[in-house]
């Protein structure tokens, strides 16, 4: 994975930004500029967060880098915008008040496991987003979710039930899990550095 400069994270939140402005505006998308870096070409896997008072507003990925960085943020800024079924659609008297983070990942690496002690083993709280599946059930949390819930089982478990399965399925050998580990920044992060 290519590192990302401050100008393009800069480049990426503000495109996010302009995204999401735009469909609230009905205006059409923005062209890209005349130069890209050629970091966005690459196909990553990535999710745009939005953040309400510190609080979950939206947020939408893709995990397996099937698109370039360039039009994922762009797909997931407007999915996590207004197509989270878990919240109504953004509107425009609040999008001055959130903030938009971006996570760009890893390509996922499958944990290989006999039992429910040699998974925990593997997994790094803090630093691994997981994603757990079995069958047509499938999530994943970013490592940003250790925040809330530090500890293996407590994470797991809520997974668990995230992909509609027993909060144990973690346990069964036949769960495939998967770790990968994000960039993650945000205007928060940008503001500070100013």
């Amino acid at each position: 994975m290519s590192p990302i400069t401050m100008e393009d994270k800069r480049y990426l939140l503000h495109l996010a930004r302009t995204v999401i402005l735009n469909r609230l505006w009905q205006k059409p998308p923005s062209s890209l500029p005349a130069r890209i870096s050629p970091e966005f070409m690459e196909k990553r896997g990535c999710f745009v967060t939005l953040h309400l008072n510190g609080g979950l507003r939206g947020c939408i990925g893709t995990i397996e880098p099937i698109k370039s960085l360039i039009s994922a943020v762009t797909e997931n800024a407007v999915l996590a915008g207004f197509q989270d079924t878990r919240f109504s659609p953004v509107t425009l008297e609040e999008l001055d008040r959130i903030t938009i983070e971006i996570s760009i990942l890893t390509k996922p690496v499958p944990l290989r496991f006999q039992n429910p002690e040699g998974l925990k083993k593997q997994i790094k709280p803090g630093v691994h987003g997981v994603i757990l599946s079995q069958g047509y059930n499938r999530a994943t949390f970013l490592p940003q979710v250790w925040e809330q819930l530090p500890g293996i089982e407590a994470f797991l478990g809520q997974l668990c039930l995230k992909a509609g399965m027993e909060q144990t399925c973690w346990k069964d050998t036949k769960t495939s899990v998967e770790v990968y580990e994000v960039s993650a920044f945000s205007e928060t992060d940008m503001h500070q550095e100013n």
